[in-house]
């Protein structure tokens, strides 16, 4: 959209949060007016390039990671960009602010953000209640990521997470566990194999009970693990029969970034200079697995090139979150343009029809 860096100018002028929330309402309205709706999608225009992934028909490969909508408000507006799946969240059961403003810092020239955002949620039953409302397009896919409030000790984060499974697991296509955000004191924790083993052992035993279809879950792992920590989480999330992995989430680590006046900010690290670390990530996992989980790549994707790399190192799917920033909203529309046609791949529908 030849329009969007000049939006984009206008938008760096406010405060970053300020002009994140404004660009959610304004997706959020447009989502919801018909014919606004129809000119996004045409001017989207993604072709099908339709994925087969944890049982379910994925319009095509790239993903809006989790942080965007975290409260689910723009789902019908960002579907009409051409996404093949929405993961939204990370939700909480329990309303909660998040961290103290201001939590959310850009670096233009080195294409990045670095957010202590800390988990603000509207909570779960305030996002159950949008999701029954709204519905989406047939077709795209839902994914919601969970995660705990910020005052619930890791000894009790069991439960949280499963009343968050019980809630979404009848409105989503899969879920995520975020168990790997930095700004959430001691989350990173659970990521260690024996707190992992525990958590996601209670969740494959318990979705069984809560849905008559089987729930995909994913967990989502941070990029600052060594090598051994990400094995073992890998182990671990194997031998709970988990059904696949997202990486990577921000780093707290500032690769490229370290003389810049914000570097000194808490909080983790997106955009291009966590582009490495993640395809690092992706590559160990895609050994260590060895075919036995599917990845799906998120972390410093922000051009097609970046996507298609990382679809071409073995990733099933990629998601997508700083390079709409950076790029604009037709993103996804050249991501997917650019990759090569699947002879014989059925059409997914781009109905607009509500799923039920």
């Amino acid at each position: 959209m030849e329009l969007y860096p000049v939006l984009r100018r206008w938008l760096f002028h406010l405060p970053p949060e300020r002009a994140h929330n404004l660009t959610l309402r304004l997706l959020g309205l447009m989502g919801r007016i018909p014919p606004a709706a129809a000119l996004l999608r045409r001017l989207a225009a993604v072709p099908p390039h339709p994925v087969k992934a944890f049982g379910r028909v994925f319009p095509n490969p790239v993903g809006l990671a989790a942080g965007y909508d975290k409260d689910g408000v723009a789902l019908r507006g960002l579907a009409a960009l051409g996404f093949g799946h929405l993961e939204v969240g990370t939700v909480t059961l329990r309303p909660q602010p998040g961290n103290p403003k201001p939590r959310l810092f850009r670096l233009p020239a080195e294409q990045a953000i670095i957010n202590r955002m800390g988990f603000p949620s509207g909570g779960a039953s305030a996002l159950a209640r949008r999701l029954r409302k709204s519905g989406l397009p047939r077709g795209v896919v839902l994914g919601v990521n969970i995660g705990r409030n910020k005052e619930t000790p890791n000894e009790r984060a069991v439960e949280e997470y499963l009343a968050l499974l019980d809630i979404f697991a009848p409105l989503a296509d899969y879920l995520t566990v975020n168990i790997s955000s930095p700004n959430t004191a001691g989350l990173r924790d659970l990521q260690h194999r024996t707190a992992l083993e525990t958590l996601l052992g209670a969740l494959h035993a318990r979705r069984q009970r809560v849905s008559d279809r089987a729930m995909p879950i994913l967990v989502k792992l941070s990029p600052d693990l060594t090598p051994a920590q990400l094995d073992a989480a890998l182990e671990a999330v194997v031998r709970s029969g988990m059904d696949g992995v997202i990486l990577t989430n921000t780093t707290v680590a500032r690769p490229g970034v370290r003389s810049h006046p914000l570097a000194v900010e808490r909080g983790g690290l997106s955009g291009a200079p966590l582009c490495k670390m993640s395809e690092e990530a992706l590559r160990r996992a895609l050994r260590t697995l060895n075919g036995r989980l599917p990845v799906i790549s998120a972390g410093g994707i922000l051009t097609p090139e970046d996507a298609r790399r990382r679809l071409d190192m073995g990733a099933l799917l990629v998601q997508v979150y700083t390079g709409l920033v950076y790029r604009g909203p037709l993103l996804v529309r050249d991501i997917v343009q650019g990759l090569p046609p699947k002879p014989g791949s059925p059409g997914v529908s781009s109905s607009p029809e509500v799923v039920s």
